[in-house]
């Protein structure tokens, strides 16, 4: 396991430092706008590249994956490489992948660029901290992460909104091309400013654990996400999902065996370590998967522009930026499981309200107050998580437990996405043939949707239909969308609710913290 001890270090300059923190924020926002703004522009991708309602989950699911898998890899490669080489490498990727994402033909060169950004993502994520890290003194460090999140959460509101005004004015591509500006100002700002650091006691880079987290979780993803269209009794979707539980199994049996594993699977012996992260993996994957689908249904179903989409979620982010400093103090008010408990309790019910508008709901009845308790919900949760996932293990280990559970959150939405588009076909499937039926709608019409239902919302009509029956036909694939995004959603506060189970069950209300001496013991003893 790696520990942190003192980096082999070139001395940060005071007047360098100001320069340090911009390349780490602007190089982190191109990571944070990328993993928002496609939602929003994927409807647009799904018309213009005449794709499938899973070959556009493929395009958030190929970068998400990788990057997911991975990104303990990443900061690892930092410890060892040097923290400037493998943060530029990783925004050069990244905006090279950028470019080929604009300029994809079809989906499936798309989807192979996608790809190659989630790894150039993985590289430049861990190392914008690292960077800052290295860089401030301690007694400077806790002001200039404050920035940086604080400019994270700005571009997270500002990322869906730009997006979507590029996709309305301009062209898709623009969600890609934005990118490539700034990795040149980044990249300016690495080669005059930033300094280089390693950490000479990194342990050995876990090659086997990288590659086993990818065929794992890109096994279970590509069967969940193939099986609506191919079938679950398909050849290639039975070796995927056999592949993908046995890179889990073997996984888990060689990070065990590691001296020095990506994932340390002794932090788990710890109880409120454990507790937090199983809470971020079923509260997480409820956000990630219910949140993918929310632009689609606003924009295919609902009508509205994918601006409109892009900033139908800002008041959560404003909820969480101007009670992010309230949210932080309640752990040492009330210790860790009451807002562990209750801040997931409170985000199921905002999911719950999002299964209730129908098509055509107005933004601020239907959809306002589901966004406004979401967003209440998440802010309690968020800052006590971060926390009892630091106090779990203590200083020594923050770095490595951080990296964790900022794993566990982006597998947890990879893996929700994939398995919510297969509830999302089967209730499609299902209530567009009713209400096909219930409409009277002719066989030729009939025999045409049924081969457009892989594109959910986003189904073609038959030509040379009068008015009066487009009308029919669109309102009732809008409706069969909305019956599933229902279901996800009602998923959705299910999980939101194990979540706050899964506090009350395994977060105690203090714990001493574990050092990295027994900690390492802990591992052995796995």
């Amino acid at each position: 396991m790696t520990q942190i001890g003192k980096s082999d270090t070139t001395p940060c300059p005071p007047a360098s430092r100001p320069w340090v923190l911009a390349a780490a924020i602007v190089g982190s926002s191109m990571a944070f706008i990328d993993g928002t703004v496609v939602n929003v522009a994927l409807p647009a991708i799904q018309r213009d590249l005449h794709a499938t309602a899973f070959q556009a989950q493929w395009v958030v699911e190929s970068y998400a994956l990788l990057l997911a898998a991975l990104l303990l890899v990443g900061g690892a490669l930092g410890d060892h490489f040097g923290r400037r080489r493998i943060f530029a490498i990783g925004v050069g990727l990244f905006a090279l992948a950028s470019a080929a994402c604009a300029a994809a033909g079809d989906v499936h060169q798309l989807i192979a660029a996608r790809a190659v950004q989630g790894v150039g993502g993985a590289l430049l994520v861990p190392g914008s901290l690292a960077l800052i890290s290295a860089s401030f003194p301690e007694k400077e460090r806790g002001r200039a992460i404050g920035t940086w999140s604080g400019f994270s959460g700005i571009t997270a509101a500002i990322g869906p909104v730009l997006g979507g005004f590029l996709v309305d004015r301009l062209s898709w591509t623009w969600a890609f091309l934005i990118n490539v500006p700034m990795a040149v100002v980044v990249l300016l700002l690495v080669w005059r400013h930033v300094p280089e650091s390693r950490n000479p006691k990194a342990g050995a880079l876990d090659g086997w654990g990288a590659l086993l987290a990818t065929v794992a979780l890109g096994g279970i993803v590509y069967a969940f996400i193939e099986a609506p269209t191919q079938h679950w009794t398909s050849r290639a979707v039975l070796t995927a999902l056999v592949l993908g539980v046995a890179g889990t199994v073997a996984f888990v049996v060689v990070e065990s065996r590691l001296r020095s594993p990506m994932l340390p699977l002794g932090l788990f012996k710890v109880a409120n370590f454990g507790g937090a992260n199983l809470l971020t993996l079923l509260l997480y994957a409820a956000l990630g998967g219910g949140l993918y689908f929310f632009p689609l249904n606003m924009i295919q179903a609902q009508g509205y522009s994918a601006t409109v989409a892009g900033a139908a979620l800002l008041p959560f982010i404003l909820i969480m930026f101007a009670l992010s400093r309230w949210a932080g103090k309640l752990v040492d008010r009330f210790g860790p499981r009451l807002p562990l408990v209750i801040g997931p309790t409170i985000a199921a019910a905002g999911f719950a309200l999002f299964a209730v508008p129908g098509v055509g709901a107005s933004y601020w009845t239907g959809f306002f107050p589901a966004v406004v308790v979401l967003g209440l919900g998440m802010t309690i949760t968020v800052a006590p998580l971060t926390t009892t996932v630091m106090n779990a293990v203590g200083p020594d280990l923050a770095g490595v437990a951080s990296g964790v559970n900022n794993a566990v959150s982006r597998a947890a939405s990879v893996l929700a996405i994939a398995v919510f588009g297969v509830v999302m076909a089967w209730v499609f499937d299902a209530a567009l043939m009713e209400r096909l039926h219930a409409v009277g709608a002719s066989p030729a019409v009939t025999e045409f949707l049924q081969g457009e239902r892989d594109k959910l919302a986003g189904a073609l009509l038959p030509a040379g239909l009068d008015a009066a029956t487009t009308a029919v036909l669109k309102h009732a694939v809008a409706a069969a969308f909305v019956s599933g995004f229902r279901w996800v959603m009602l998923l959705c506060a299910g999980l939101a609710l194990l979540s706050a189970a899964s506090a009350w069950w395994m977060i105690s209300g203090k714990a001493a913290p574990v050092e990295a001496a027994a900690l390492d013991r802990k591992v052995l003893d796995v």
